[in-house]
């Protein structure tokens, strides 16, 4: 049994009805005219349309049903067709042979019952194979003048962000929506809601351009995670002596890190790497033709002299392939 405040407070509710009509006026501003992007002439096509979108975009499924409907003009023709048939007709839509037996199934069912007309109740055609809650409040609201409000990935993303609905299940949502909406408007505020997901209310936000930014709990979220102190702050100072000049964050004032071109693959400035040497200064290494290939600079290695100084080596020709320096090769056995 859950313990703490949380369980004292119960669940979160969504926002007043008042303050969802409020939002959605400014969404609907945002998105003029908004409706369903499928093509279809009656509720025939709309609900096949609506069956072959799932798990596909509505431009697609509009280059595939023109052809479709054609050949299939309504549920008889459809009702004759096999899955063998149909699979190659809606392959690019995805997912083409369990939709195949859904459109075989649902043409069917409606000849056998409905005299191959598409019933205009929430229950005769959520009995229909493949037809969900989701695809009847599709063709329920713009196909049949009957209201109904479809719950999809978008609405329920956009929904929970504005904090207008508390739910992941799409059937609580609707009910939430539907609660504080007026009946003539649950298709529009369906339909701005998927709209505003696809173009502004992403997976990845694009808060700047949204409306309704200042009413949306999901932005108030992140401007406060924004301003929150870090767990382990770093000065200015610091993160310059490691990574270069530092600015300061104008609302966090957190250092920001800039790297230049000569930082690249380094994580260092554009000093070079300071030596282990007495002065403790950096030390400047110069590399050039003769060190090409060794990952040595050019003064010569010091040896281990006793008088301490370094030994200039010579390499010529007569050492090429001894190993050794400038003297002779050993003598070979005979």
């Amino acid at each position: 049994m859950p313990k703490g405040r949380a369980a004292r407070r119960g669940p979160v509710k969504p926002k007043s009805a008042a303050d969802t009509r409020r939002i959605m006026a400014k969404l609907s501003a945002q998105h003029p005219n908004a409706d369903t992007e499928l093509h279809f002439e009656n509720a025939y096509q709309l609900l096949v349309a609506t069956i072959l979108s799932a798990q596909c975009t509505d431009e697609r499924v509009n280059q595939v049903t023109p052809a479709l409907f054609q050949r299939y003009p309504d549920a008889h023709a459809l009702a004759r067709a096999t899955t063998a048939e149909l699979e190659p007709q809606i392959q690019s839509t995805g997912f083409f042979r369990a939709k195949s037996r859904s459109l075989a199934g649902m043409s069917r069912a409606l000849v056998e019952k409905h005299g191959g007309q598409i019933p205009p109740t929430m229950d005769a055609l959520t009995k229909l194979p493949g037809v969900g809650r989701k695809t009847a409040n599709v063709v329920l609201g713009h196909a049949l003048g009957v209201p109904g409000l479809p719950v999809d990935r978008h609405v329920l993303r956009v929904a929970n962000r504005l904090g207008i609905a508390r739910s992941e299940d799409p059937e609580i949502v609707e009910q939430q929506l539907c609660a504080a909406m007026p009946a003539a408007e649950w298709t529009r505020t369906s339909d701005t809601l998927i709209l505003h997901g696809r173009r502004i209310c992403k997976p990845r936000p694009l808060c700047d351009r949204c409306a309704v930014r200042d009413d949306c709990d999901y932005f108030r979220s992140l401007k406060t995670a924004l301003l929150a102190p870090s767990k382990r702050p770093q000065s200015a100072a610091r993160v310059a002596g490691r990574s270069g000049p530092a600015t300061m964050h104008p609302v966090t004032g957190k250092a920001i890190v800039r790297r230049g071109p000569e930082a690249r693959g380094t994580g260092r400035p554009d000093v070079a790497p300071s030596s282990r040497a007495e002065s403790g200064k950096p030390a400047e290494v110069r590399r050039g033709r003769d060190a090409r290939g060794t990952g040595r600079p050019d003064a010569a290695p010091s040896r281990r002299a006793e008088s301490g100084k370094p030994v200039e080596v010579r390499r010529g020709p007569e050492a090429r392939g001894t190993g050794r320096g400038g003297g002779a090769p050993r003598p070979t056995k005979r």
